[in-house]
């Protein structure tokens, strides 16, 4: 479950007798200055340290078992997911309830360290003001992938081609502009020419689809991804005004190097 999503049940959790929720905020951004050796794994052992110090002086053994307990969990799960590190963490973990919540993030955080009686939300609800709900699409000639994201994560993804005979866009699952660059340079070309000469027409027939997916999904924004001409043309025909534009060619990229470019 994305994280936006699973707000409403966090503001419910409430231990029934002392502190028993860890929540972990903790900045691993490579971009950042204050990154640039792995400083994060410092960060996160001397928070959790802390926490286990201050744990330690108290006389429930209970609260100490379940720390101690979560803690092993929540580094586990941060060293062992290295490779999958973004700009930060966010973990809320709790016996209570079986919370378990770990969210790699493509927007930073400020680090911090918090076991209460509830679990520390208002980092988490800043962000969501920041990095509202929002749409990414991504104008190409025969493609157009749109995003659907919050907070830098991937609630689902689309991609759309265009029917050249049809001349209307379908949904496709995997890639399919390769086929169309395989039956010959001469068809390619015609088809480039044919699609440039009608681009705003075509963009405007998807540009209805976008708009729906909007609706549905309940966007606040929109960002436009493309080669500049493709995506200036593609942010006319939208009836809602992009909130920005990244004028690149990324369709070949991981939705998580794209998300990387619109929110840097």
């Amino acid at each position: 479950m994305a994280l936006t999503n699973e707000l409403k049940s966090l503001q419910k959790i409430q231990c029934p007798d002392g502190k028993c929720v860890l929540t972990v905020y903790l900045n691993t951004d490579p971009s950042d200055p204050d990154q640039q050796k792995g400083e994060w794994k410092i960060r996160l052992k001397n928070g959790m340290k802390r926490i286990d110090e201050y744990i330690e002086a108290s006389d429930n053994q209970e609260e100490k078992k379940a720390y101690k307990k979560l803690r092993k969990k929540v580094e586990e799960e941060i060293h062992g997911n290295q490779p999958n590190l973004l700009k930060s963490v966010v973990i809320f973990a709790s016996d209570h309830e079986d919370l378990w919540s770990v969210n790699y993030l493509q927007v930073p955080v400020e680090t911090s360290f918090h076991w209460e009686e509830t679990p520390v939300l208002e980092q988490l609800e800043e962000l969501q003001s920041s990095y509202p709900r929002a749409g990414v699409v991504m104008p190409n000639n025969d493609e157009v992938r749109v995003i659907d994201t919050s907070l830098g994560e991937v609630h689902d993804e689309w991609s759309y081609e265009f029917d050249s005979g049809k001349e209307e866009w379908t949904f496709k699952e995997g890639l399919a502009s390769q086929d169309r660059t395989a039956s010959g340079a001469s068809h390619v070309d015609k088809f480039k020419q044919r699609f440039e000469e009608n681009k705003y027409r075509f963009y405007k027939d998807m540009a209805q689809k976008v708009e729906k997916i909007r609706k549905d999904h309940g966007w606040q924004e929109i960002y436009v991804v493309g080669e500049p001409d493709m995506a200036r043309t593609f942010g006319e025909v939208l009836q809602t005004e992009p909130a920005g534009y990244v004028e690149k060619n990324l369709n070949k990229k991981e939705t998580k190097h794209v998300l990387a470019e619109v929110f840097d």
